[in-house]
């Protein structure tokens, strides 16, 4: 188990290391001031800050999770008092409301001073929401340092997951990428067998067509087909599938390609069939966390949630991501990074000092057994001060870890519409999917659509 524990974070590493996961602009430095430009704050100096993060959108391990960390937090700096908030916004999925929410309290004047924002928002939080440079603010020195960590590093690659134009300007956070997470019972119950769980999307089909037949419950939800669950997913699909959602130049919708077509074809089918239960995301994950679907395709941000609602109810497997026949499956990666927003010399300290709390090994070692993101200080994973322990005993863990080695960045739409661009092709993905829309012609509409909303050349 330790020789298998040790391969699977040298994978993660080296993953790290080769995958573009982050920032689109040069990553070069030089011309990053080494030390600050913001003073330390004085030793009784009182500072309050507001942390916007949608983690408190979230009930149950996220919130809890976060809570503690805050509270942790304040006892180690009373004389900083962060108030915590979620997005402003009523979407099932807290993290789609992030940029409005930020724009609209800009608008008013109390923009949060610290916030928790998507790798596929770089771009807008950077240009338009004006996002800090962290080298000019507490110096290139300082940054590199957090990097560096007490004990454990964070992976090379992921240094320079919100970087822009040769400076770092957010600290990456928290990723995952889709996992097959299984209801063991259910496979049981259906006379499938769970040591051997679907490794193709055929295969997929067969077991939840067996699984709503033989147990009446739902056979598979895939979160990837909503607007709710943003694209991060579905690019992954569309990937494995040998598509691509925009060209790898950023200047060309692609999403009504065949590739893509196929890939929601085959969803809708699994729909129409019966196999799949037509739910929005909240629900398909909270059905699943009650036992009554069979498998779902899932980032491990709700691992935790999954595993409180097994817990001596039924038995919670996880396996790679399926693939489309033989090509290989292609991973994205979900998540964000913490920025720095506030204007205020003394709340950009203090937002920073609470970023490095939020990044350090002791905040993952929580973050990872709480909630069960992956710890971008991978060595974590080995350190038996650290996650060796829970990793040994939490195999769940192992396929997201293990698929990383294939992993391909979540890509973004490009300019200030890109938004609206992401949203138009996830309502047509969930037409399709969910309404029984014809594949083609939907996609073809969204993208037509799309297209007008690039920006100029």
């Amino acid at each position: 188990m330790k020789r298998t524990l040790a391969a699977i974070c040298l994978a993660l590493s080296t993953a790290l290391a080769a995958s573009a996961c982050g920032g689109l602009g040069s990553t070069s430095n030089d011309s990053a001031a080494p030390t600050a430009t913001i003073p330390e704050l004085g030793a009784d100096q009182k500072v309050s800050i507001v942390f916007e993060s949608y983690n408190y959108g979230l009930a149950g391990a996220w919130t809890d999770t976060f809570n503690a960390l805050i509270t942790e937090f304040q006892a180690k700096h009373p004389n900083i008092t962060v108030t915590a908030q979620k997005p402003q916004g009523n979407s099932p999925n807290p993290a789609t409301d992030t940029i409005s929410s930020i724009q609209n309290q800009m608008v008013a004047g109390t923009p949060p001073d610290v916030a928790q924002l998507g790798f596929s928002d770089l771009d807008f939080t950077i240009n338009q929401l004006q996002a800090k440079s962290l080298d000019a603010l507490v110096g290139k020195d300082a940054v590199q340092k957090n990097f560096d960590g007490a004990q454990h590093a964070f992976a090379p690659k992921a240094r320079t997951l919100a970087d822009w134009n040769g400076a770092t300007y957010g600290v990456p956070f928290v990723f995952s990428t889709p996992v097959l997470y299984f209801n063991a019972s259910l496979f049981t119950e259906a006379g499938l067998d769970p040591a051997n769980p679907p490794k193709t999307w055929q295969q997929v089909s067969e077991a939840a067509a067996a699984i709503t037949a033989k147990t009446g419950k739902g056979g598979v939800y895939i979160d990837c087909l909503t607007k709710t669950a943003k694209d991060w997913c579905f690019q992954s699909m569309v990937r494995s599938n040998g598509g691509r959602v925009i060209s790898e130049d950023r200047t060309t919708l692609t999403y009504a390609d065949p590739a893509v077509v196929e890939v929601t074809k085959m969803a809708q089918d699994l729909v129409t069939s019966g196999s799949m239960p037509a739910l929005q995301q909240k629900q398909g994950y909270e059905a699943f966390g009650r036992g009554e679907v069979g498998m779902i395709l899932e980032t491990s941000a709700i691992q935790g949630t999954f595993v409180k609602g097994a817990e001596g109810k039924w038995d919670l497997r996880s396996a790679p991501m399926p693939t489309f026949g033989n090509k290989p499956a292609v991973p994205t990666n979900s998540g964000a990074s913490l920025y720095i927003l506030s204007n205020d010399p003394a709340k950009q300290r203090a937002s920073w000092e609470l970023i490095k709390f939020l990044t350090s090994e002791a905040a993952y070692v929580k973050i990872s057994q709480g909630i069960g993101y992956l710890p971008l200080r991978t060595g974590l994973l080995t350190d038996p001060n650290g996650l060796q322990e829970w990793s040994r005993k939490n195999p769940l863990l192992e396929p997201n870890v293990a698929q990383l080695a294939n992993m391909e960045p979540w890509i973004s739409m490009p300019g200030t519409n890109y938004l609206q661009i992401r949203d138009g092709m996830m309502d047509a993905v969930e037409a399709v999917v969910f309404q029984g829309k014809d594949p083609k012609s939907t996609l073809t509409a969204a993208q037509d659509q799309g297209r007008k909303l690039l920006p100029a050349a």
